[in-house]
């Protein structure tokens, strides 16, 4: 995994441009964490401030300032969106790797089951589980949800991948010398599979954290916990722009608009060093 993220830094311009955008996104989440301001206090600086010295990007009608309050926020939407696409890797590996390795009836059954969750409507399933669970919902059991319904397009992928892997020498040498099935799934196949992992794990959170930023604008979902979605929320429900509070909703959407360009171009470095001819391409041209 080194040597690859050497490569891509030292020839891949987009992923060096993406790493610096998620490394600020990042930054900006810590610095939540030395905040003089606690998240869900509100009127604890004069409302509708607009920005300056004393308040970099300005403070809300409810008297929050917008800064501090969007660390907390982004923190708390790259936690869900990052918990939604472990969870879902971890699904979507389990699936794929057994499906394309057994075969037969066994990848069979995984695929149904599969392609029923591929079909399945996402948005109304997931307002639905809100209007049944309004009263415990919570952002943890959202993202649980979530990652429950977001694994099967990738698990085809994976599958894909293994059904290669399994005619493959080193496989049939694995078999041969007495390893079981789950040995050759995690110490053979698993590595093969993981940059492939990591580019849809990318896809996967700008996916979740697109969801959570609409259904919080929406009110679908717990909005007293701070997230980008949650502020947006509050600025619709206090007409910030028609107050001409323009910062309390331009500087919560420049910042999830710089996450999820940060992550797209992540993935798309990702994706274009898997495919051995563009990764060659690349590094030649950088040779040169």
């Amino acid at each position: 995994m080194t040597a690859i993220l050497r490569d891509l830094l030292r020839y891949n311009g987009e992923f060096r441009i993406g790493l610096l955008l998620i490394m600020a996104v990042a930054v900006m989440s810590g610095l939540s964490f030395f905040s003089p301001y606690p998240p869900n206090d509100v009127y604890v600086v004069a409302p509708d401030v607009p920005p300056g010295a004393a308040h970099w990007f300005g403070t809300t009608s409810r008297g929050q300032d917008v800064f501090w309050q969007l660390t907390f926020a982004i923190r708390n939407t790259l936690a869900f969106g990052l918990i939604v696409a472990v969870l879902s890797r971890i699904v979507s590996l389990a699936v794929g790797l057994t499906a394309g390795y057994l075969g037969g009836w066994v990848d069979r059954v995984l695929m149904a089951i599969n392609d029923t969750f591929i079909v399945i409507p996402l948005f109304p399933i997931l307002i639905l589980f809100y209007f049944v669970l309004r009263d415990s919902m919570s952002t943890l059991l959202l993202a649980v949800i979530m990652a429950s319904l977001g694994w099967a397009y990738d698990a085809r992928l994976i599958r894909s991948i293994a059904m290669s892997l399994k005619t493959r020498e080193f496989t049939e040498t694995s078999i041969f010398s007495g390893m079981t099935t789950r040995e050759i799934l995690m110490r053979e196949h698993l590595p093969y599979v993981m940059p492939v992992v990591f580019s849809t794990t990318l896809n996967n959170m700008n996916w979740s954290i697109g969801l959570e930023v609409t259904l919080a604008v929406l009110g679908f979902m717990d909005i007293n916990t701070p997230t980008i979605g949650g502020m947006i929320y509050w600025a619709n429900q206090h007409t910030a722009i028609v107050a001409g509070v323009w910062w309390w909703i331009t500087f919560p959407i420049l910042l999830v608009v710089m996450t999820f360009v940060g992550l797209y171009l992540l993935s798309v470095s990702m994706n274009e060093y898997i495919d051995p001819r563009s990764r060659l391409a690349r590094m030649g041209g950088g040779a040169q």
